[in-house]
């Protein structure tokens, strides 16, 4: 039956193939593919404190994600379990009005979790791509489920063409996204700003002093791991625990993105975290008009890792296990990705590598996956050491092409060839992953996610008795989206 599954999927996939490409416009937001909000009506200038207030715009959502996790294996390896998982729940963002260029935000969200669909309280430590509807180091300490948290809270100085942004934020860029494709955003805590006062450039600067995951209603400190209590980002370094580099640790980040050469869009990102992890990643993107509203653009991102740690402890592999790893010790690395786009108003295909070197695995516990946009897949982390991933996708847009209003779908197939010496590292996998979006008027979307994983079974650890774990899988994914 699962290869059935698999065949209808590849089928589809080739027929058409982050996320299909319709939006979701309404009067006062758009909802972008990536699931970025932008805002189409912001608040008018206030003259005094009064106005700031009352001129101020709320922005309501109402929202329902969905999630199953069958494991072609349940009980292989005696630590997995299928999962499912429900969030209820939304979002007021209340933005008041700029008074002498300053403002503010602040957004409440929630998620909920109604009984009849989420695994006990005992459970949840089997839940996978449905953790983040819920704090599973709340209900592991208090037996409740849901969470209410203020995901946003910041002032807002405009200037000219730059803004300055202090307290918790969503902060986009190359290592960095606030990811908000369940029920609550990946925010920071820190000061921020974006400058674009120099033509066709943009400068983004930040220093987050906290990091907010989706699954946890406080702050908590950027790269060390603790259990669930503090970064237990799905892709931590578990090396780096707070016993070793402490919890008041902080990020900060230098982008420009320039565009002053015709049809070349060019970008330079500096992150580090002070005596733990710095990276410097280059990136372009050329688009070449071929005729009538076709298009090709190819693309390349290199990212650099430097180890400033000088660790006396193994830290290589994100999971602690660094059988396979010549300089354990070590986080140097680097990563190379490139990406050939064939598009034109509802048409893309895509066609992407990515390889990384046979060194340290890449460090990316915030949510900017270093593959993303190039070979990576839905639920996949394709940045282990010694690691090859193809990719190929192709999406239509319904709407746009004036065929099905409000309809678009997506598909990605990636190969992804791990290094089968790393008995940290998973065994190699085939993944298949549709997305299918449907507008339903101006304000309501409804989206499909489906991801199928073909992993290999027979693949020998070191010790040449024991197997790597065999993570074949089928993920199912439902989405509404309402805006108010």
């Amino acid at each position: 039956m699962k290869k059935a599954i698999l065949s209808l999927a590849a089928i589809s996939a080739l027929l058409f193939t982050t996320s299909a490409n319709a939006t979701l416009k309404t009067d006062r937001v758009t909802l972008k593919p990536n699931m970025v909000l932008e805002y189409n009506k912001l608040p008018s200038s206030a003259d005094n404190i009064s106005e700031a207030f009352s001129n101020g715009v709320f922005y309501g959502r109402l929202r329902l994600n969905t999630f199953y996790w069958d494991w072609q294996n349940e009980d292989k390896a005696g630590n997995v379990k299928d999962n499912r998982a429900m969030g209820l729940g939304g979002s007021i963002i209340y933005k008041s009005a700029p008074l002498k260029g300053i403002s503010a935000t602040v957004g409440l969200y929630t998620s909920q979790n109604p009984s009849f669909y989420r695994m006990d309280a005992s459970e949840v430590n089997y839940l996978k791509a449905g953790k983040d509807t819920l704090s599973r180091y709340d209900t592991d300490k208090t037996g409740n489920f849901g969470m209410t948290v203020l995901a946003q809270a910041y002032l807002q100085y405009d200037i000219a063409k730059t803004s300055i942004y202090g307290g918790r934020q969503m902060f986009e860029s190359v290592y960095t996204k606030s990811n908000d494709t369940k029920m609550v955003p990946n925010t920071f805590d820190g000061i921020t700003a974006t400058i674009k006062d120099v033509e066709k450039t943009t400068i983004k600067l930040a220093y987050l002093a906290k990091q907010k995951l989706r699954d946890h209603t406080v702050s908590h400190d950027v790269i060390a791991f603790n259990g669930w209590e503090e970064n237990d980002d799905s892709a931590v370094n578990k090396n780096l625990t707070v016993a070793r580099i402490g919890n008041n640790n902080s990020l900060s980040i230098a982008s420009i993105t320039n565009k002053s050469i015709k049809n070349l869009k060019a970008n330079v990102s500096y992150a580090i975290v002070p005596d733990v992890v710095s990276n410097l990643a280059l990136e372009a993107h050329y688009t070449i008009p071929v005729g009538g509203d076709w298009k090709v653009a190819p693309g390349i991102r290199y990212m650099q890792q430097f180890d400033n740690l000088g660790a006396s402890y193994d830290v290589a592999n994100l999971k602690a296990n660094h059988v396979g790893y010549d300089n354990a010790t070590s986080l140097d690395s680097n990563l190379l990705a490139v990406r050939l786009d064939i598009k034109n108003k509802v048409f893309l295909a895509r066609i992407g590598y990515s390889q990384i070197a046979d060194e340290a695995d890449i460090v990316a516990p915030w949510r900017g996956f270093p593959t993303g946009g190039f070979t990576r897949a839905m639920a996949q982390y394709n940045w282990y050491a010694n690691t090859k991933t193809y990719m190929i996708r192709a999406g239509y847009d319904f709407s746009k092409a004036k065929l099905i209003p409000g309809f678009s779908i997506m598909a990605r197939y990636a190969i992804q060839d791990f290094d089968d010496k790393k008995d940290g590292v998973q065994a190699d996998s085939n993944i298949i992953h549709i997305d299918a979006r449907q507008n339903i008027g101006k304000n309501l979307e409804a989206k499909v996610r489906l991801g199928f994983v073909n992993a290999d079974d027979s693949i020998l650890k070191s010790n040449g008795i024991d197997y790597k774990s065999d993570v074949s899988y089928n993920e199912y994914r439902f989405e509404l989206n309402y805006f108010f």
